[in-house]
């Protein structure tokens, strides 16, 4: 079934819609959250938890690309439960790569006046502009946070390139911010 006959189940408050979400789209669901949490059960509960946020969330919102809007729900849900695990040290990779991203973007703190909406629009113009290879394994490491590895492997790259097009797309991203006028 495509998204807009999806969507349009939703909109039935029918149920239906909840299985066909899971078909089309439960296995990304799941790899986004078991890359985030580490942990089986947990990243189920987050699928499950997913479909509950479209359900509330459809209608009245009509979401444009339903793929990318089901992907920031399970994100969102599965950074959530991160934040309760960092205390226990639970995901090294996200809090890594958590922490390789906090050295480039400004702190609350520092510039008040920016919020996390403007940020994000300056992040995404500057990765339209960047290298196909480039911007693709920047969103693989920071949100699907794919492993070092795993972005290798996918685009046929060694480790070592990929670190090194992460090293260099975060300090062509943190001057970019800076000449953007942001405080970092």
């Amino acid at each position: 079934m495509d998204d807009l006959g999806i969507i349009e189940l939703y909109f039935a408050r029918d149920e239906e819609a909840i299985r066909e979400t899971d078909v089309k789209y439960g296995k990304l669901c799941y790899s986004i959250a078991y890359n985030i949490l580490a942990n089986n059960e947990d990243s189920q509960e987050c699928v499950n938890d997913t479909y509950v946020g479209i359900w509330n969330s459809v209608p009245p919102t009509r979401p444009s690309n339903f793929m990318a809007f089901v992907c920031r729900i399970t994100r969102n849900l599965s950074l959530k439960r991160i934040e309760t695990y960092s205390r226990q040290k639970r995901s090294q990779t996200v809090l890594l790569s958590l922490d390789e991203l906090s050295e480039i973007l400004p702190d609350d703190s520092i510039d008040a006046k920016v919020n996390n909406e403007d940020i994000g629009k300056m992040i995404s113009d500057f990765l339209r502009n960047e290298k196909a290879d480039a911007r693709n394994a920047f969103i693989r490491k920071y949100y699907f946070f794919d492993s070092i590895a795993e972005i290798a492997k996918r685009y046929g790259f060694t480790e070592s390139k990929v670190k090194n097009m992460l090293y260099h797309t975060r300090n062509r991203l943190r001057e970019y911010l800076i000449n953007e006028g942001i405080e970092i």
